[in-house]
């Protein structure tokens, strides 16, 4: 019986050592599409198949969020990827990687900015959001029609929900959601601003999914 058990093992062992050894290049090469499509995407979303942008480069950049409830806890430290996209080699903005803790979990977002730092489009990589509600992030703030709520056009220097005071509408029933995907938009702001050695003068005034004021409000959300 343990030689049986043994032999099963190894035989399953090696089927999906073989499976992966046929799908881990697939999958790398879809991964590697998906970011190319969305790089052009947030950078240049109205362009057509046939036009080629170029990564000029591209960097990691560390942000610290100072624990300023819980002295005795570490700070946060969030990592966002700043590339510096070309067309016909002239740099027309910069598509950055961003992350942050909504109320299902985690949010990844690619969030184009032009020369000027305002915000081009975003493209929501990654979530686990709350179907039919959290969820709308993918779209919920680049809808031209609703100013209060589209973010396009603006610059992300402080974003916040307007039930913080801030000047952008949350997607109803979903504050929570809303507060971390504006964060992730203003980290990705601030990356820049680090990378181009430009002085920030007020940190960042965002709430994380792990405050006080969030584990109330998830009370009254629907999610």
């Amino acid at each position: 019986m343990v030689l049986s058990l043994v032999s099963i093992a190894v035989v399953a062992a090696v089927a999906l050592a073989g499976v992966f050894l046929l799908t881990s290049g697939r999958i790398q090469e879809q991964k590697k599409k998906n970011l190319e499509t969305a790089l052009k995407e947030v950078v240049l979303p109205d362009a057509d198949a046939s036009v080629q942008i170029t990564v000029v480069s591209s960097d990691s950049v560390a942000l610290t969020e100072k624990n300023k409830k819980d002295t005795t806890k570490l700070d946060t430290i969030n990592i966002c990827v700043v590339n510096k996209i070309a067309l016909k080699d002239q740099v027309i903005g910069k598509a950055v990687e961003t992350s942050a803790i909504g109320f299902g979990g985690k949010q990844k977002i690619m969030v184009g900015f032009d020369n000027e730092g305002k915000i081009i489009n975003y493209k929501v990589l990654e979530h686990q959001e709350t179907p039919g509600l959290g969820d709308k992030i993918a779209f919920w703030f680049k809808d031209t029609k609703k100013q209060g709520q589209n973010i396009l056009g603006r610059e992300a220097k402080n974003l916040t929900v307007s039930k913080d005071g801030g000047n952008v509408d949350a997607i109803t029933a979903a504050t929570i959601s809303s507060r971390a995907f504006l964060k992730a938009i203003n980290q990705a702001w601030l990356a820049v601003q680090q990378l181009e050695g430009v002085a920030i003068e007020k940190d960042l005034d965002a709430h994380s999914g792990a405050s006080k004021q969030v584990k109330e409000e998830k009370e009254a959300d629907h999610e």
